[in-house]
């Protein structure tokens, strides 16, 4: 089992975004050949830090502009001469505008191509439903050659766009805006087409991935009062998804909830039905966006207001016991 934050560092709230510029730096200080790309974004998705921190990186960082589509393809000519090349931007241009340049430019070919931007999710809060990307992990997981990976916190994101650097071929990294808990502790290492889990229970498998593995912990300690075990997976990978931990999982408790800040459709739980459907067919509950678009509000505002909750995930654990 993966080593989890301590009661000190859970307290902590990072931005899984934040992660991002300071782990390039690391990973060209280890040198590793690394290029980043952003569209205008680079203080907000923070690949200013790696620009900023040696005049060797400021000239391996290239702003494209206000053109997401160019972005993907000059991230692909760089990785063609041998570097390993990551995109910035938001997640709704990051993913949405560049589909045809990250389908047929990037995973056709399989390139060493990253595409890791920041701001997914209806935790964007205030910039409403425009720029809150529910989308992008039902695009992502659909393309040939692409791996997903959807840390859960700080620690996870560094874990992640390492992972993705050593690891040839296409990735898409998952980030967001807003600071939240840590759940593992600092420096910890996960594996491609791996899901942790975090919790051992007995009633109910309930698997998580990005901000909503915290709230699916939250959610255990609240069932666990009320006499409910459950087990709570991390799906840190959602592509290629862990089909051996997480039918285990579900052999023995019997039923399972997804719990994501993405919609529905398509999705992490999408991906778990499809494992459990061909594998070992059980009862299913979906926590996450129901095919809606966000609204502007604070991420707490939001998470309440749309079902993606703590309480969300013990209300869906009951109804799906029920069915068992």
């Amino acid at each position: 089992m993966v080593k989890l934050a301590d009661a000190t560092l859970a307290q902590q709230k990072k931005a899984t975004r934040a992660a991002y510029g300071v782990t390039l730096v690391e990973l060209a200080d280890e040198g590793v050949p690394i290029v980043a790309v952003d569209a205008d974004l680079s203080g907000s998705t923070t690949t200013k830090k790696f620009a900023d921190a040696k005049p060797e990186y400021a000239a391996r960082h290239f702003n494209a502009g206000i053109a997401e589509q160019n972005m993907v393809d000059v991230a692909a000519g760089l990785a063609l001469a041998g570097n390993v090349a990551f995109t910035g931007s938001f997640a709704v241009f990051g993913t949405g505008r560049a589909y045809d340049q990250i389908r047929n430019t990037v995973c056709y070919n399989n390139l060493d191509v990253k595409i890791a931007p920041s701001h997914a999710g209806i935790s964007v809060g205030p910039d409403g439903g425009s720029h809150q990307m529910l989308e992008d992990i039902t695009i992502m997981r659909g393309l040939p050659n692409m791996r997903v990976l959807v840390p859960a916190d700080y620690a996870a994101a560094a874990a992640a766009i390492r992972l993705a650097a050593i690891t040839p071929g296409p990735f898409y990294v998952r980030m967001g805006r807003a600071s939240v808990p840590c759940v593992y502790a600092d420096g910890v290492e996960l594996e491609l087409g791996r899901s942790y889990v975090l919790r051992e229970g007995s009633d109910v498998t309930i698997v998580a991935c990005g901000v909503e593995v915290e709230q699916a912990m939250k959610a255990a300690v609240e069932l666990e009062a009320q006499g409910i075990s459950a087990e709570v997976i991390d799906a840190f990978s959602v592509k290629p998804l862990d089909a051996e931990t997480i039918v285990a999982s579900v052999s023995k408790t019997g039923c399972v909830v997804t719990a994501e800040e993405h919609s529905i459709v398509g999705g992490l739980g999408s991906a778990v039905a499809e494992l459990l459907a061909s594998r070992h067919p059980a009862p299913i509950e979906f926590v996450g966006m129901k095919d809606c678009f966000g609204k502007s509000g604070s991420y707490e505002e939001l998470s309440v207001f749309y079902g993606l909750d703590s309480i969300a995930i013990d209300d869906a654990v009951k109804t799906v016991i029920a069915r068992k």
